[in-house]
């Protein structure tokens, strides 16, 4: 059933996006605490690897699956209704290790599923909520916006954490996820809650999209790259491995503003295509020369701005430029996997990894070559029409510029 009316007829306003904003750097910046929340409750209780793992296997696959599941409740009840009881539930379980003291590992289990189920359960329609509220115009600098801030967010909520225990971190970040809350409900148009929803897609008719296929696998292998090679980058770098993650994070955050610029000028294929273009000469460069510090700052600097255009692009943009017609917390639910199965293998390979990083990164570059391939075929999602009118406008203002020159010159030589 299609919905009356949609939020291109209402109209985008500023409004809209910054409740949109809003509520996509209160999810992010909280997903970095429930991160710290787990790390301090399995700290405490001084658990093996094996138990870990086990742990951080269940928080990851339970975000995945209450993401691919929680389309199935927003059929039912509207999306905002479901968004407010989201954030209720967040704030429910960020608070339980206040009350109740995390002792046992059953206890962290229970945690860390409650925590994932918080998380998982609303990100599709955070992000789809965020889509509806900008235009395919201007997705991309939005998104480069919101995503610089969320890295800033995230960090610094973080490391702030990481400075109290388990029972004040647990009531800090209850109470940041009320904040947003609030914020959200002062924010939210009062008309969209008349909005009724429009067409749900399918999950197989999603995979039968030769176009979301296209762009999806070249994700799907870059995350699973990263995921693979991460723990692999922190052995062989050493205590040397966080200064690069700094500086990473300043190159990532930089990269993912320009571009979303650059998105909404050239097109997305480009923009993704520099991006594995750039990190597979990264790659290279380390299986050329693993022993050289210029190559590891090197591949530091071409991670960072990979990751800040795969992070605009496939986090925030392609999959809503793909399906602008249907409602999109399914495909987002799919396109989120692989970001989520990057952050799992990172976690459960790192204390089992040993190999001879030199091979590793050769057949990284490798495998990101052949993800280019896929690309080649996928259509541009950005209208060629919306590209043309941007042309056109640059060549008109450069045109006048050019014009007033010319008349300021004439009249100063009469």
């Amino acid at each position: 059933m299609f919905q009356k009316y949609s939020l291109s007829q209402i109209g985008i306003t500023r409004k809209n996006f910054l409740a949109a904003l809003i509520l996509l750097f209160n999810v992010f910046t909280w997903l970095e605490m429930t991160i710290v929340i787990l790390n301090n409750a399995l700290t405490s209780l001084s658990v093996n690897n094996a138990e870990a793992s086990l742990v951080w296997a269940l928080y990851y696959g339970t975000v995945i699956g209450s993401s691919l599941s929680s389309p199935i409740f927003t059929s039912r009840i509207r999306r905002l209704r479901f968004l407010y009881f989201w954030m209720i539930l967040g704030m429910i379980s960020s608070l339980l290790p206040a009350l109740f003291t995390v002792d046992t590992m059953a206890k962290s289990l229970g945690l860390s599923f409650l925590l994932a189920l918080s998380l998982g359960l609303g990100l599709p329609q955070c992000i789809s909520y965020f889509a509806d509220s900008t235009s395919v115009e201007n997705r991309g600098r939005l998104s480069g916006i919101v995503y610089l801030a969320i890295n800033i967010g995230a960090f610094i909520s973080g490391l702030s954490l990481r400075a109290l225990d388990l029972p004040m971190a647990s009531i800090a970040s209850a109470t940041w996820r009320g904040l947003g809350l609030i914020i959200f409900l002062g924010l939210v148009s009062p008309e969209e809650l008349s909005i009724q929803r429009r067409k749900t897609p399918t999950y197989l008719s999603i995979l039968h999209n030769k176009s979301f296929v296209l762009y999806f696998i070249p994700w799907l292998m870059f995350s699973l790259i990263n995921g693979l090679e991460a723990p692999i980058l922190e052995q062989a770098i050493g205590p040397n491995f966080y200064g690069l993650v700094a500086l990473e994070f300043i190159i990532g955050s930089l990269s993912a503003l320009i571009a979303g610029l650059l998105c909404d000028l050239i097109g997305r294929k480009r923009v993704i295509l520099y991006g594995f273009i750039t990190l597979g000469i990264g790659y290279a460069s380390l299986g050329i020369a693993p022993s050289s510090w210029i190559s590891w700052y090197f591949y530091s600097v071409i991670d960072g701005v990979a990751w800040g255009i795969f992070s605009v692009t496939f986090i925030l943009m392609i999959w809503s430029d793909l399906f602008a017609d249907v409602a999109r917390e399914k495909p987002y639910a799919i396109g989120g996997i692989p970001f989520t199965l990057s952050s799992m293998i990172q976690r459960l390979l790192y204390p089992y990894v040993n190999i001879a990083y030199y091979a590793a990164f050769s057949l990284a570059s490798f495998f990101l070559f052949l993800a280019v391939l896929p690309l080649m075929y996928a259509p541009e999602t950005l209208p060629e029409k919306k590209m043309e009118i941007r042309r056109l406008k640059g060549y008109i203002e450069q045109a006048k510029k050019f014009t007033e020159k010319y008349t300021k010159k004439t009249g100063s030589k009469s």
